[in-house]
């Protein structure tokens, strides 16, 4: 899709991609669903460089830009490290050039806007008026390419009241109904042990920056991908905002259950392990009745449809619970399934890596880590696309890794003037 000045695809008019050893600019991206999609990758951490990582693993160039002289803090974050580095960063920053450029410089500014001639997208999690503060707002960068695509991640989005504020994750999960729904009813809200609410503006930047390629390539024409932190929140959120504005029903913490959704909790195994049944759906309850040697329940009353074993919860769960707890855990799994009844355990990372299911469908996949000499496993790419399936090509590369190919080989700067720059500390 990008298309430099003489119209041929921005990667065939890169002197520098046709003989680059490096197997994923070239070879390696060809015939990938996004290997025609260039995109500019700045801001840094998580809610913009999660989206420049799901676009990557399809097949998009990805050039991501970090300060000279610091680079992404994602890049020194996480609880694990390994000889002092990141077990964060090979993976967010997947499949990416890296290169260094001071943004606040007019030489990095002027450097910018030349990428943005060959890319298709421009990406970054700034606070809003960042760009526009640096003369890189959207309409000064469609003088120079009208059919870029601008996708911004913030906060609280591109415009309203709270638009300048400073916004991380944490606060997008509690404004967009998250928190106060998560944990149990006796505690303060939790927080999931992952930054849902940066994962989930990402996931639907991405949705919004496919979106607008299609409309560009029957338009011609660019537009702004304005994804807001507490509105991806909000989004999934499914039926919380209309039940109280009908009703005034208000969604509370409950904990390992959800109101009403019976049976569908964790009960307990005789070795004290805990197994996660679903059995709320009125034919798989039957089955479970069956199984549990008291068909009667989905006769009865009580329990013989949805409304009525939400009503029941504790009462259906303690029978269920007296049951699960007369059988070891592999047993009582292996007849759950063999009956069609949803079940599992609730699983770490320890659990994935050793599960054949996993394995088979390669869920995780093994790749090599220059900077730590070894191999990470690390997740794979999801969805899978059966004739264009997406790929792990590379972890996170050191920062400016990729100067001198994006530098020389894209904007063709001269060896000078590439000195020049660095001597000046804009890259």
């Amino acid at each position: 899709m990008a298309q430099d000045p003489d119209n041929a695809p921005a990667a065939q008019n890169d002197p520098g991609a046709q003989n680059d050893p490096r197997a994923d600019i070239g070879d390696e991206r060809a015939g990938m669903p996004l290997a025609d999609v260039r995109v500019i990758e700045m801001g840094q951490l998580l809610a913009g460089p999660f989206c420049g990582q799901l676009l990557g693993d399809f097949g998009a160039d990805v050039i991501k830009i970090e300060q000279p002289d610091v680079g992404d803090p994602l890049r020194d974050w996480g609880q694990a490290k390994a000889a002092g580095n990141s077990l964060w960063w090979p993976v967010v920053g997947r499949n990416k050039r890296t290169i260094t450029l001071n943004l606040r410089s007019q030489d990095g500014q002027r450097l910018v806007r030349e990428l943005v001639a060959h890319a298709d997208v421009l990406l970054e999690n700034f606070r809003p008026g960042t760009l526009e503060r640096w003369g890189l707002g959207p309409e000064e960068l469609w003088k120079i390419n009208p059919r870029l695509v601008v996708t911004r991640v913030s906060g609280y989005g591109q415009t309203g009241p709270y638009s300048s504020r400073a916004g991380f994750g944490s606060i997008g999960e509690a404004m967009g109904g998250l928190r106060y729904v998560t944990g149990d009813p006796s505690t303060p809200p939790s927080r999931a042990g992952i930054s849902i609410g940066d994962e989930l503006a990402a996931v639907f930047a991405c949705i919004g920056t496919l979106v607008a390629l299609h409309h560009r390539d029957r338009t011609g024409v660019g537009q702004v991908v304005d994804s807001a932190i507490y509105e991806a929140v909000l989004g999934m959120m499914e039926s919380l905002v209309t039940e109280w504005d009908v009703a005034g029903y208000v969604r509370e913490r409950t904990g390992a259950t959800l109101p009403g959704v019976a049976p569908s909790n964790v009960y307990p195994t005789r070795s004290g392990a805990m197994v996660l049944i679903a059995a709320n759906q009125d034919s798989v309850f039957g089955r479970l009745a069956q199984l549990i040697g008291q068909p009667e329940l989905a006769e009865d009353p009580r329990f013989c449809d949805h409304n009525a074993r939400g009503a029941r919860m504790e009462e259906l769960d303690g029978i269920i619970a007296t049951w699960t707890a007369q059988h070891e855990t592999g047993e009582l799994l292996e007849s759950l399934h063999d009956a069609g009844i949803p079940a599992g355990l609730i699983y770490t990372a320890k659990d994935m890596l050793a599960d054949p299911h996993f394995a088979a469908r390669e869920a995780i996949i093994s790749i090599d880590s220059p900077t730590l000499g070894r191999d990470l496993s690390m997740q794979s790419v999801f969805p899978r696309l059966s004739a264009t399936p997406g790929r792990v090509r590379h972890v996170g590369r050191e920062r400016g890794e990729d100067n001198e190919h994006v530098y020389a080989g894209l904007l063709k700067l001269t060896a000078a003037e590439i000195a020049r720059l660095k001597a000046e500390g804009t890259i």
